[in-house]
């Protein structure tokens, strides 16, 4: 199975979380575990609202309750909560569904987007330090970890300032998500249609395979590199780029490219040229249109109401 990971480097302690047992009484329409046996089960709103606006329209099998078995027990995780999958499911469907959509056409997600999205509470959390944000898995399917760190009356989107920290709340939804979600559909794409082989020679030599978990975001700008995590190889270079282009406003661009500086800068903008022409070439899909609809679909999230199902 291919599976793309995407983290980013943390200096925080893992915690163990520990499951009860529960009855078949205990799991209602709103429960984050399911049913061994779902036939005739009564669904809830949100699993109505789900089908409505991701299975029925995309083919996308949205997962909010906990299913050991799409997700890596090598780790230990929790469910996600109930309210917070509800904010976060329109939160993707606002600034990532609705924007292909608008961007490409209905039939483009049909045909490309992952056919299964599954939420997780908490992180997995790696023995270098690093942290997971999401997985993409052959194409087929999207993992979201973090879910319960959630803020849903207080939504945020930064894109201004690539290096503000994110340690503290309230947390960056580009951050945290939105940005895991381009990243991992960029996979997605370049697994159906190779990208240039010119563009892995650019920074041939200096990609930090064994230690991208100690590069800072700023000092990878210097080396063309828009963060650290796309210091690692040339796969994730060419997501980064993508995600962080399309998720950031002209101001924040700019902030990575003046921390670059001029050499850093030049390999930057020769891998972003790359890119343009690849999908320009290849998918029809204007970088710098597709930005301006997340930018304005960004700026809408401060007043949606994330708790009631429309």
């Amino acid at each position: 199975m291919n599976i793309k990971y995407i983290c980013i480097a943390l200096s925080l302690a893992c915690s163990s979380f520990v499951f009860t047992g529960c009855s078949e009484d205990d799991l209602n329409s709103t429960s984050v575990f399911p049913k061994e046996n779902t036939e005739g089960a009564a669904k809830s709103a949100f699993d109505n609202w789900l089908d409505k606006n991701y299975l029925q329209p995309y083919n996308i099998t949205f997962n909010y309750r906990y299913n050991d078995k799409l997700t890596n027990r090598g780790y230990d995780v929790i469910p996600a909560d109930y309210e917070k999958s509800i904010a976060l499911a329109k939160l993707v469907k606002q600034v990532w569904l609705d924007v292909y959509t608008e961007a490409m056409g209905p039939e483009f997600l049909k045909t490309y987007a992952p056919r299964i999205m599954q939420l997780i509470g908490s992180y997995e959390f790696n023995a270098d330090g690093s942290q997971v944000l999401g997985t993409a898995e052959g194409g087929l399917q999207i993992m979201l970890f973090g879910v319960n760190a959630l803020d849903i009356d207080n939504p945020r989107i930064n894109k201004d300032d690539p290096y503000e920290s994110h340690d503290v709340l309230p947390a960056d939804l580009n951050y945290w998500f939105f940005h895991t979600m381009h990243h991992e559909f960029c996979h997605i794409l370049t697994q159906q249609k190779s990208y240039p082989l010119e563009f892995q020679q650019i920074s041939a030599g200096t990609y930090h395979s064994q230690d991208w978990v100690n590069v800072k975001d700023k000092d990878a700008a210097k080396q063309g590199f828009v963060t650290g995590y796309g210091s690692g190889e040339y796969n994730e270079d060419f997501a980064e780029i993508y995600s962080t282009y399309i998720t950031l406003s002209a101001d924040g661009w700019n902030a990575i490219l003046a921390e670059a500086g001029p050499e850093g800068a030049a390999i930057i903008n020769k891998k972003l040229d790359m890119m343009r022409s690849y999908f320009t070439t290849n998918w029809n899909l204007d970088l710098d249109k597709l930005r301006a609809v997340i930018m304005d679909h960004s700026d809408e999230v401060k007043t949606m109401d994330l708790r009631t199902l429309d």
